[in-house]
């Protein structure tokens, strides 16, 4: 693979890029940037010489980032891209440039910048804003006529039908009927209106369909209900459980104590974990719904931002004194289409970040800058190299018409001539191509949909059906794709036992031997979960139990997460009621709320053995055991997971006992270091990740009051701090994660949808490569990839470090380069880096995998990448996507393909193809894609050797003719001629096949080298069957004259013959003269 590569070196020697290496990870001290550093200097011992060149000096990684485009090499391109645009289409970017400014000027769009949203009061807004509206639509009623019509006559296919029919309207040019050819052309238009019609109509219902959708406004009235897209700025709108948030919010205020909800992001970043949310505190405060109104205030809010996973804003209250001021974060905001998964009445501000600036695609979706582009017509890869192709035939046909005026001897008007050559071969580039093409894609779009294999499958682009046989690229999304979003629980290990899906019951009656035995010593419910810590201290240190482990790991399981039990009820008013903390805990209506689908399952595991989470707020959580006894856990700390640690923790006091315990789980490679010395764990990780099993490790560490006032004080003053306030409250946490006592390892499977596995194996032996975007974890992606077969088990793996920086992007590419036949996995902030500095090496590199997962991608980048495959490679690419945040990406492909689900329809509205699952790809692609292209192919192939012999028979009747511009076929004889070759290639014939098209030519397949072949059978055909019919011509004379001699016997024959000569030399002058041709000839001639 790095062979592969060319290389544009700067600097003869290798000895500056160690020296730099060195003094880059000189500053990292102790830790991981250490051991890359030796990681890397072992490397370069052996392998300095094949390192990627850096493109500028490396003194300037972080002192000077503008020097890029000032190098020798940067230069040099610029020059060379310069020629190319002069010489090869620079006007042709003119015009489209200056077509391009004339659209902006007429679609300005305004500046994005931060706004004032006062509460309940859209009247106050000083901007104007654009209708709160899904439109997927590609027209209005007034562009709908002029855009199809540009859509049509840009191609030069269809621009050369137009001025051929055109020029019939001139008499000197006109060589047949009118409707000879605008009848044909008139067909194509109108089956492309109508096809456009209908799917734009379709769009717009679908939009109408989201648009409709009632919400209940608050008001100083009270409620109303309004339609989405009637909101506006200001409003005040009430969401309820399971409801699309119709536009960005600020979280007001909720009918929970706490003032906090959870919400699904998957329609955004792809991500299952629940998002928690916090209210305003000076709403929530407020005694009731209505005091809303009463109160004077105001939300500043940002400008728009790509980030999605940050915001930053003001709520301002003036009517009290002093007037309230209080930070927005990314906790109190809600962005469009997340939908609320509590069951808690909420209310919100819809504060609608983006104002005007995306009011061209949909206003409710406006935090998401550049993930909606605008709708483009897609054209497929054939009607390109049709187009293409066409122009080379012009260029014949033009050739052919010099030489046929040349060999007339340019005498008279010979441009006139030429003009009328050129309309008479006309029939090289024949017209009934397009209308062929279009009955046939309309006929295949009918055939997937009806195919019994495949259900619920719809062509929403029926313009496009070949492209899905001609895709090398296949970029898919993970959430809601590949996988169901449903996590089950497999195993737990805990060193010398495992314990899994059919040994359930053992920990259940272990957990209920060991509650039972407490209780029993203790007595009542306020017995202490645990033996007293003064007989722990003061026992021996010896090997605990089995049933002693057990139960230690289970508690922590049920102690160590972010979930939330709600319980649901319907009061007498049909209204949603929730249970208070100190009723009695039905299992029936209890649902669990978390920030991922993993705590979820691992609660759920412990509610099956017997543990059971029953309630939770922001400062304790309750648990019951098998025998009923409630235990109660003050929670003192909480650390959540992210993506540099990738672990999460909690500090609990038990209340019964005042015991404080720090509990603790994550993934393997982050909780080796922190646990005590064991020999299993590695092992048993290596074992479950083999079986496509998430792992987790749990472990734990008793602290006493003195150690925990200590981190207390140290924690909340690195929370204090202005500068560096990660950094510091990271070291902090840091000193307790030290020799923790490891209790267990768990393993969850990630549910995949059906038949994943041997669709992405029969796709990858049918040549594609296939990208894996989503926007979750790196562990999440990597082990789906494993567990789906994108990445086979035997294949190594490259996991790309996190990079911040030119020069620390260039040392882990020159590590991956040196890979051979590995996966890559990369994350969306290192990828940005990459392809800020090195974007043509990243992409060569990364087109050499056999499997790519990008994981941590925004919705913008995944268009991104899309786009640099198509640039880079030249290929044909498809995305396959579910939620709200595969838009962009299936829009910037080639195909797009939306799966209908659970996860929403947007990926579905705005695809080409929408399946219901993504096994459905399988046929879709290799099946129908594959006899789609084939069979549009070899029609096209037909089409065209037919025009090819008719105008080799048109030069060779017009030089037997002296050279006369005089038509072969007049009227309805050609038009007829064209039906009667094209009932041979019906599509009802073809399915027989098996996608195996009988053609005349040989390969079946739209290339350049059949080109040659279709123009010498043209060119022998056409002579020979114009012979034939000479003869046959000759023959039938020579007969008719034997008759009439032998009738008239001797003075009558000669007179029949005298009269035939007479005639003869008659229509030789006529046909000179560019008369039309004699009935007889032109009878003869259609039975070719």
């Amino acid at each position: 693979m790095a062979e592969q590569i060319p290389l544009y070196p700067v600097r003869s020697a290798a000895a500056a890029a160690n020296c730099k290496r060195a003094t880059y990870f000189s500053a990292a001290g102790p830790g991981p940037g250490a051991e890359r550093s030796s990681r890397y200097q072992l490397e370069d011992e052996s392998a300095h010489l094949d390192e990627m060149p850096l493109m500028m000096s490396e003194e300037g990684f972080e002192n000077d980032e503008s020097d890029y485009h000032k190098l020798p090499r940067a230069r040099i391109m610029r020059r060379k891209r310069g020629l190319e645009w002069f010489v090869c289409g620079g006007w042709k970017f003119l015009c489209t440039s200056c077509c391009d400014w004339l659209i902006n000027i007429c679609q300005r769009k305004r500046e994005l910048k931060a706004r004032t949203v006062w509460l309940g009061y859209p009247e106050k807004c000083e901007e104007k804003h654009p209708r709160n509206s899904i439109k997927n639509q590609k027209y209005n009623v007034f562009t709908f006529i002029p855009g199809v019509l540009y859509e049509q006559f840009k191609f030069f296919l269809n621009l050369y039908f137009l001025v051929v029919s055109c020029s019939q309207f001139v008499p000197a040019l006109k060589i047949g009927y009118l409707y000879t050819y605008w009848a044909p052309l008139g067909f194509v238009l109108a089956v492309t209106i109508m096809r456009e019609a209908i799917d734009e109509f379709r769009r717009f219902q679908r939009d109408k369909e989201v648009n409709s959708q009632l919400y209940s406004k608050l008001t100083v009235r009270g409620k109303v209900q309004v339609k989405s897209s009637d909101i506006q700025v200001g409003d005040l709108i009430i969401v309820e459980k399971n409801q699309r948030i119709p536009s960005d919010m600020v979280f007001l205020r909720t009918s929970e104590k706490a003032g906090s909800c959870f919400i699904r992001t998957d329609q955004l970043d792809g991500e299952t974990d629940w998002k928690l949310k916090v209210a305003v505190s000076c709403t929530q405060r407020l005694p009731a719904l209505g005091d809303l109104f009463s109160i004077n205030a105001y939300v500043y809010a940002q400008k728009p931002q790509q980030d999605i996973h940050s915001f930053e804003g003001t709520f301002t209250r003036e009517d009290s004194d002093p007037p309230i001021h209080e930070s927005l974060s990314i906790e109190n905001t809600l962005w469009a289409s997340t939908v609320v998964a509590s069951g808690l009445k909420w209310v919100s501000c819809r504060q609608h970040i983006d104002g005007s600036w995306f009011c061209m695609h949909s206003a409710s979706l406006c935090l998401l800058v550049g993930a909606f582009n605008p709708f483009t017509f897609k054209v497929g890869l054939l009607d390109l190299e049709l187009n293409q192709l066409t122009k080379a035939l012009f260029l014949a046909l033009v050739a052919l018409s010099v030489v046929m005026v040349t060999l007339q001897g340019f005498s008279g008007p010979w441009y006139r001539s030429l003009f009328r050559f050129l309309l008479l071969f006309s029939y090289i580039i024949p017209i009934s191509l397009r209308v062929n093409l279009d009955m046939g894609k309309a006929a295949y779009g009918w055939m997937i949909m009806k195919d019994e294999n495949i259900p619920g499958t719809v062509v929403r682009t029926s313009t496009i059906p070949e492209e899905l046989g001609r895709l090398v690229y296949l970029l898919t999304d993970k959430t809601g794709t590949l996988t169901r979003n449903e996590m089950v629980f497999k195993r737990l290990h805990l060193g010398t036992v495992s314990y899994g899906t059919d040994t359930m019951d053992e920990i259940q009656n272990q957990l209920m031997n060991s509650y039972s035995q407490v209780q029993s010593q203790g007595g009542g419910n306020n017995a202490s979960s645990t033996p007293p810590r003064k007989a722990q201290s003061s026992a021996p240190k010896v090997r605990k139990s089995v049933s002693s482990r057990v139960h230690e790991a289970v508690k922590a399981v049920a102690l160590c997460h972010n979930v939330t039990p709600v319980y649901e009820a319907r009061g007498a008013a049909g209204e949603t009621e929730f249970a208070e903390a100190d009723q009695d805990f039905s299992d029936d209506n209890r649902t669990y709320q978390a920030s991922s689908p993993d705590e979820v399952a691992l609660v759920q595991w412990t509610e099956s053995v017997g543990l059971t989470l029953v309630n939770r707020d922001l400062t304790s959580m309750q648990l019951r055991t098998p025998s009923g006894q409630i235990l109660t856990y003050c929670i003192l700390q909480t650390f959540p997971f992210t993506s540099e640690s990738k672990r999460m923790g909690v500090i609990v006091r038990d209340e019964s006992t005042a015991e404080i315990t720090f509990y603790m789980k994550g993934a393997d490679v982050a909780m080796s270091t922190v646990v005590q010395y064991n020999d299993w764990l590695e092992e048993e990780c290596g074992n479950m990740a083999r079986e496509g099993l998430r792992t987790l490790v749990v472990a734990k560490r008793a602290l006493t009051e003195e150690q925990y006032q200590d981190f207390e004080n140290r924690y909340n003053q690195a929370k204090l701090s202005v500068h560096d306030r990660t950094l510091k409250v990271a070291a902090v946490v840091e000193s307790l994660e030290r020799e923790m006592e490891l209790l267990c390892l768990t393993g969850v499977e990630d549910q995949l949808q059906a038949d994943v596995r041997p669709t992405l194996e029969m796709l990858r032996n049918a040549g594609l490569k296939i990208w894996m975007l989503t926007g979750d974890k790196l562990e999440t992606a990597t082990c789906i990839a494993k567990s789906s077969h994108l990445v086979s088990r035997t294949q190594d793996t490259h996991v790309f470090r996190p990079v911040t920086s030119r020069g620390e992007a260039h040392l882990e590419l020159n590590a991956f380069r040196r890979k051979h036949d590995c996966a890559l996995v990369i994350s969306g902030d290192s990828l940005e880096v990459c392809l800020k500095y090195y974007e043509r090496e990243f992409a060569e590199l990364a087109c050499q995998c056999p499997a790519v997962v990008c994981c941590r991608c925004a919705p913008t980048q995944k268009a991104r990448i899309v786009k640099l495959l198509r640039q880079h490679t030249g290929r044909r690419t498809c995305a396959v996507g579910d939620g709200g945040n595969d838009v962009s990406m299936i829009q910037a492909a080639d195909c797009g393909i939306g799966i209908e689900g659970k996860e929403g329809r947007q990926a579905s509205l705005a695809a080409d193809f929408s399946v219901p699952q993504f096994r459905h790809t399988g046929r879709l692609l290799t099946v129908h894609g594959r006899s789609s292209y084939k069979r549009s192919a070899a029609l096209s192939q037909f089409v065209m050797h037919r025009g090819l012999i008719i105008s080799t028979m048109q030069a060779v009747f017009s030089s037997v003719f002296y050279f006369a511009s005089v038509p072969l076929y007049q009227g309805f004889l050609m038009v007829g001629c064209r039906l009667h070759h094209d009932c041979d290639l019906r599509v009802e014939s073809v399915g027989d096949h098996g996608g195996q098209l009988p053609s005349p030519l040989r390969p079946e397949v739209l290339e350049a080298e059949a080109v040659p072949a279709q123009l010498l059978q043209a060119l022998l055909l056409g002579p020979r069957a114009c012979h034939g019919r000479f003869q046959h011509l000759r023959a039938r004379f020579r007969d008719a004259g034997c008759a009439a001699a032998a009738a008239e016997r001797g003075r009558e024959a000669g007179r029949a013959r005298e009269v035939a000569g007479v005639g003869l030399r008659r229509q030789s002058r006529r046909i000179r003269a560019g008369a039309g041709f004699p009935c007889l000839p032109f009878s003869l001639f259609l039975q070719v």
